[in-house]
């Protein structure tokens, strides 16, 4: 089982109105001011699924700053997913600046199916991410119904690119250690936060953190497959493509090639995930 563990759609009305989107939000912006910057929904998603042999995609939201636009978009979504049980499992996007909004709508979005919150942006949406206190009801509405967190990481070094952020490792790690036990996974590599994983207070921290490849052959050399599993270990990183930025298949190849046992490529290509998300 193929399963990608980092997609996006979005409803027809958004790729038909771009510009007032783009004008509206800032994070929607950062990504997708650039006309060429793709954007999907369900239907062409199931069609790149199709083709590169892709069994079940987890579709993403985006850090969106007004809880208004968090609802729109979820609204897709539930509907994408109740469209096509069994292809494609949901996140939510929430502002957990308007935080009792934003616990009334996980719950919302728990009861219609949804399986986390993703992608959260803490910098576009100035969350005060390492205030345990304040980002506790969050935390524990989350915990109630079982959702996982998938969160935006940035490198804080190397290339700029459009939405990179500034979600760095130590943004992370504090949220991280204040909250360990919560399931979190850190979109593209963590932004390098394995690599920290050679502290072993850090380690310690990590025991339930996943790291997905969402966009990795525009941030790291093919090699970060095996030197994330010798840091971390090949049971917690996920394939995600960040689709439609990067083609399925390409990331598929990608993990195929890798100088790693067959039993760590199906690991990562789906096992993990399956096992993450409870799929029979």
């Amino acid at each position: 089982m193929i399963i990608d563990f980092h997609t996006h759609i979005f409803p027809p009305r958004v790729k038909e109105n771009r510009r007032r989107y783009v004008d509206s939000d800032p994070c929607f912006a950062a990504l997708y001011d650039n006309p060429k910057a793709k954007l999907i929904t369900a239907e062409e998603l199931i069609e790149s699924m199709d083709a590169s042999r892709v069994d079940i995609s987890v579709v993403q939201n985006i850090g969106w700053t007004s809880h208004e636009l968090c609802v729109e978009t979820n609204d897709y979504i539930l509907e994408a997913i109740k469209k096509y049980p069994g292809r494609l499992v949901g996140f939510c996007s929430v502002q957990p600046l308007s935080m009792a909004d934003a616990v009334e709508e996980i719950e919302r979005c728990a009861a219609g199916g949804i399986r986390g919150v993703g992608e959260l942006r803490p910098d576009t949406q100035m969350l005060k991410f390492d205030d345990k206190e304040f980002m506790q009801p969050f935390v524990d509405a989350l915990l109630k119904n079982r959702m996982i967190l998938l969160t935006h990481s940035s490198e804080q070094v190397g290339h700029r690119y459009p939405g990179k952020g500034t979600v760095t490792p130590q943004m992370l790690y504090s949220f991280i250690y204040n909250h360990p036990e919560l399931t979190v996974v850190c979109a593209h590599w963590g932004g390098g936060l394995p690599f920290y994983a050679l502290m072993p207070e850090v380690a310690m921290a990590l025991e339930n953190v996943y790291f997905d490849s969402a966009a990795s052959p525009f941030l790291y050399k093919p090699e970060i497959y095996r030197q994330v599993s010798a840091l971390v270990g090949e049971d917690r990183i996920l394939f995600g493509s960040d689709y439609p930025l990067i083609e399925q298949s390409r990331i598929i190849k990608e993990v195929l090639v890798q100088d790693l046992p067959d039993i760590a490529k199906m690991k990562i290509l789906g096992e993990n995930a399956r096992r993450l998300l409870g799929i029979a």
